[in-house]
């Protein structure tokens, strides 16, 4: 018997573009004590939630990150970095994209700037990031106090698979039940001091095993690692034991930046492969002593690919399509085992217009259509497929019966069937209607079924 892959790593959080500008400090301002930095080099990198996700991604681990971004450059930017080693469940974002900028010379951070103001908010693609963590094999909840832990919040209360939740002292308290919440040393004593935390009466600063004790009790967590920097952690159990947990070796290296996203995706990496929550912890030391020796934050290099490359989201394109007065086709189905007969519809689709979007039945709805037995391959894979189509510019999902309520968020042009359909047919021909496209059917190949190739694999098999 083959052994069980685990379920992708899900990180859901606030993710930051997060900018370095390095450079030489050799003289100081003349209207200003301050330092002169000849900037030699600028590079950028995915932060927080977006960090923790690139993190794991680098253990070989499938990672998908339910996150929220802006449509400004900011936001543009960490798009094109996430989608290089991460599926992104994008929830819409109000306001502008987060990003921390340092300058740097020779190792050291001289001066930061944050900007951007945006919140996140479920919106109309919640359901996809239902779907993420049902499949999910851990949770990764990174929490930078922007809004998308408390929009999926009630997504998060029934996990079947360990949740880690990094928290933030303006975001979200953990929900009741995670497997290991990991606050530094300062953030502890922000949730201590948390009258929904401690109702009664102030507490005054407590050791750091002591005050994780407590968070395990007013969390009602299985376990609290406050992690200590250079010295470690300490973690307490709702059993009543507790660990103090140093590095393996003294931690050498300037650069901290990241080392909580560390810590907690080597902890959530190890309790989805069936570590106890004791090895976790010692693993998630050791690990980010790792990564602060290895230079931390700034020894990240990503490559970054031009804006006019950068993958869009359907409803992107659209917008862009609307703009720019180009023809939009799309085209619906399951798209269950892809044949030769789909290219073809597609193909001829995308010859239509000039941009070409995909709509696909969720999991769910193939069942509902289908039967128990459909579909043959899971939603993730057959998107996955249709994406890798030279022919296919985006691919939207649909949890409904029909794709009515996509098709009057992407308003197409044209709207393609394949087989011997007419306008009047389609369950969904007035959603296109009431959007001003018009329906065209094209011919199938024939010989060619979805049905067919599963009855034609059961004979043999």
């Amino acid at each position: 018997m083959s052994a069980r892959v685990p379920g992708p790593i899900v990180v859901v959080g606030d993710s930051l573009l997060d900018v370095d500008i390095e450079g030489d400090a050799d003289r100081l301002c003349p209207d200003a004590p301050v330092p002169v930095v000849r900037g030699r080099r600028e590079s950028r990198r995915p932060g927080g939630a977006g960090l923790a996700a690139l993190l794991a991604a680098r253990e070989g681990a499938e990672v998908v990150l339910i996150t929220a971004l802006g449509e400004d450059a900011a936001g543009q930017r960490l798009r094109g970095l996430l989608s290089g080693f991460a599926e992104v469940v994008r929830l819409p974002l109000r306001g502008a994209t987060s990003r921390k900028t340092r300058i740097r010379a020779r190792g050291q951070t001289l001066l930061r700037v944050d900007t951007g103001d945006g919140r996140a908010w479920r919106g109309p693609d919640g359901g996809r990031a239902a779907r993420a963590l049902r499949d999910a094999g851990a949770v990764l909840v990174s929490d930078y106090g922007r809004g998308v832990a408390e929009a999926v919040r009630d997504l998060l209360r029934c996990p079947a698979v360990p949740v880690v939740w990094d928290p933030h002292p303006s975001g979200s308290l953990p929900v009741p039940g995670c497997s290991l919440v990991t606050p530094s040393e300062a953030e502890a004593a922000e949730l201590r001091a948390r009258p929904s935390t401690a109702p009664d009466t102030a507490r005054p600063h407590a050791a750091p095993v002591t005050a994780a004790r407590d968070l395990v009790r007013d969390l009602h967590a299985e376990a609290v690692a406050v992690t200590l920097g250079n010295r470690g952690a300490v973690l307490a159990c709702r059993t009543g034991e507790t660990l103090s947990v140093p590095p393996p070796s003294p931690v050498a290296g300037q650069d901290a930046c990241g080392a909580g996203d560390r810590f907690a995706s080597a902890a959530a990496l190890a309790l989805r492969d069936g570590a106890r929550v004791q090895d976790a912890v010692r693993t998630a030391v050791a690990e980010a002593a790792r990564y602060v020796a290895a230079g931390g934050a700034a020894a990240i290099r990503l490559p970054e690919p031009p804006l006019c490359d950068r993958p869009r989201t359907a409803t992107e394109l659209a917008a862009l399509l609307r703009s720019t007065g180009g023809t939009l086709i799309a085209t619906g189905g399951c798209f269950d085992l892809l044949h030769a007969g789909h290219v073809s519809l597609l193909r001829q689709a995308r010859a239509l217009g000039d941009a070409l979007i995909v709509c696909v039945n969720a999991d769910e709805s193939v069942r509902r259509l289908k039967g128990p037995g459909r579909p043959v391959v899971g939603e993730r894979d057959r998107v996955d497929i249709l994406r890798a189509l030279g022919c296919v510019d985006a691919v939207a999902v649909f949890t409904e019966d029909t794709p009515s309520a996509l098709i009057e968020r992407l308003r197409p042009d044209v709207w393609v069937k394949g087989g011997d359909y007419t306008g009047l047919e389609l369950p969904e021909a007035e959603a296109v209607r009431r959007c001003g496209g018009e329906i065209v059917v094209l011919p199938t190949v024939p010989g060619h079924s979805t049905t067919g190739l599963i009855a034609a694999a059961q004979e043999v098999i």
